[in-house]
């Protein structure tokens, strides 16, 4: 093995002239500046230049098992801490692995830079080699993208891609990397000074509007606050709960706006939606002002548009302008960011006597309960109720995407934000595992555990290997209810039981694991999934849980497509 020292030192940002550096050696500088703590991925031919610089770097690489792995890892990674995650891939198959990850973070506003690798400049279009038109494919789901073909322009653009995935409305940055411009050393001083003249997101709310919203706010009776992921992204929770608590307004979330309350607080109101809770639902058909912040009125939260909070003013407090009266027709629009609107709104928020509102949901929330029975089978709902209680619910916990994410959703019982790592926009099977190991990577005093169903699981399982290779002390806890489960329930409620391509079976998920080094434990029986958890959570090291569940099992409430929010199916909860 070649020595450690003959990787190029970093210089820093206060090093020498980059004059002479090669691009890659000018790439590692821009991360070294934009602080970059870690980064997911994987080599390739194209990228060689760049990672025998980072052989000898103090940014540690993770080597993921796929590229999806890696930028799931990077997603990961920035929603649990706020940084900007950084994945990399070489050109051709690893670039166009990357873009279900990609889109995932496009979807939920996530703050990723992905580096690809990409043929040589001058044989761009000749269908070379593991060629793909990497910004072609992936225009469409990232904030921005570019192919960098002159080596001066190298940093000034890294530089540009970190502001824009931090800043307005965040989301992911490609930047693809001809082989030359990383080999070819840099003839003069390069430009790495962002040059943005079209890029000014409006971060300050108007003072007008914050007081029209304030004043339809007192004026209300029946308010909601109905929070969404940008919230979180802002930083501004404290801030939404004192508008809250000062004028006694119950608050809904969306499923990435879950922790940007206290689930304990009575004003909290929980999920609203497809799968929201029936208080939440009903309470939003009722109101006569709807604050929506940060939340962007999907078809999963409003159901039937024209039936959606009927009697509601709406107010919408956005950073993106063209959110605004995209679904809803808007009221009182507020754009800007949520940490400097809500504050500054504070303020002009009256204290209320809403206490006859608050009884009227509080006799929804005793009439129509979440809840379930534990007759039979043990119950997917059973061991996220159960798995909250024992993590005091401050566990940072990732899902994948199916029933199992509207359960952990439904019976963890959120408390803080950036608590809950979850595929929402695109709904991205698969990400729940190498979400959390990414979460783990950067946070790595907290307890992380991957919620996950059978067939989520079975799609990006393999990087178990990655969190054993790095130590890195994820709980995969697999609800198998031997289907793809969420399907399985439209199958049963609308297309008559014609179960068609959702049976599900699956190894020994625990003897997969011990295959892998990881720890493995399975477990069938009520009597025993106590001391299945327990042992989990206390074990040192990646632990794979394999939970076998009841397979009829179905997520209530529901409201089926094409119905309104009060039009619940409410199944075993009514």
């Amino acid at each position: 093995m070649a020595s450690k020292k003959t990787g190029t030192p970093p210089s820093g940002p206060a090093g020498p002239s980059r004059k002479g550096m090669t691009g890659a050696q000018i790439f590692h500088e821009m991360l070294l500046d934009e602080g970059v703590e870690r980064v997911f991925g994987i080599i390739g031919g194209a990228v060689l230049p760049i990672f025998d610089v980072l052989y000898a770097s103090p940014i540690p690489f993770v080597l993921s098992r796929h590229e999806q792995g890696a930028a799931h890892m990077a997603d990961g990674y920035a929603r649990s801490t706020g940084k900007v995650g950084v994945c990399i891939a070489t050109s051709g198959p690893g670039a166009t692995n990357l873009a279900t990850g990609l889109a995932t973070a496009h979807m939920d506003s996530v703050p990723m830079v992905a580096f690809t690798g990409q043929v040589k400049s001058f044989m761009i279009g000749n269908d070379a080699f593991q060629e793909a038109d990497t910004t072609g494919v992936t225009r469409p789901i990232t904030k921005h993208n570019c192919i960098v073909k002159r080596i001066e322009d190298l940093g000034r653009t890294i530089k540009e891609a970190f502001h824009i995935a931090r800043t307005g409305r965040p989301g992911p940055v490609l930047v693809d990397l001809p082989v030359d411009v990383t080999v070819n050393e840099c003839p003069v001083e390069p430009d790495v000074e962002p040059k943005l003249p079209g890029y000014k997101p409006q971060l300050k709310g108007h003072m007008r509007q914050i007081k029209t919203a304030a004043e339809a706010i007192n004026a209300a009776e029946r308010p909601v606050l109905y929070v969404g992921g940008g919230v979180i992204v802002a930083g501004a929770s404290e801030h939404l709960r004192a508008i809250a608590e000062k004028g006694n307004i119950p608050v809904t979330t969306t499923l990435l706006g879950m922790g940007a309350v206290d689930e304990n607080s009575p004003l909290a109101l929980k999920m609203l939606g497809m799968h929201g809770t029936a208080w939440a639902n009903y309470a939003v058909q009722d109101t006569d002002c709807l604050i929506a912040v940060g939340a962007r009125f999907d078809d999963r939260v409003t159901g039937r548009l024209d039936t959606f909070a009927p009697n509601a003013r709406v107010i919408h407090i956005d950073v993106d302008p063209a959110s605004i009266s995209k679904n809803v027709d808007v009221d009182v629009p507020v754009v800007g960011d949520a940490a400097d609107i809500l504050p500054r709104m504070l303020e002009f928020i009256e204290p209320k006597d809403r206490s006859a509102w608050l009884a009227r949901i509080d006799e929804w929330r005793k009439k129509y309960p979440l809840r379930y029975d534990t007759d039979g089978h043990i119950k997917p709902q059973e061991v996220v109720d159960l798995l909250g209680q024992m993590t005091d619910h401050d566990a940072i916990v990732a899902t994948g995407v199916g029933q199992h994410q509207m359960w952990a959703a439904q019976f963890y019982g959120w408390r803080r934000p950036r608590q809950i790592i979850t595929s929402g926009g695109l709904g991205t099977m698969g990400f729940g595992a190498p979400a959390a190991i990414g979460a783990q990577f950067g946070n790595p005093d907290k307890t992380v555990i991957d919620i996950d169903g059978d067939g989520s699981f079975s799609m990006t399982m393999v990087e178990v290997l990655t969190a054993v290779r790095y130590q890195q002390p994820v709980k995969f806890i697999v609800l198998d209810n031997d289907y793809l489960g969420m399907v399985r329930q439209w199958q049963e409620l609308f297309y008559g039981r014609r179960y068609s391509a959702v049976e599900h079976p699956c190894p020994d998920w625990a003897a997969v694991a011990e295959g892998f080094g990881a720890t493995g434990l399975r477990v069938s029986e009520r009597s025993e999934l106590g001391d299945a958890l327990k042992q989990t959570l206390e074990t040192d090291g990646p632990v794979v849980l394999h939970v076998h569940v009841d397979p009829d099992e179905n997520v209530y409430p529901m409201v089926a497509v094409g119905k309104g929010l009060h039009e619940m199916d409410l199944g075993k909860l009514a």
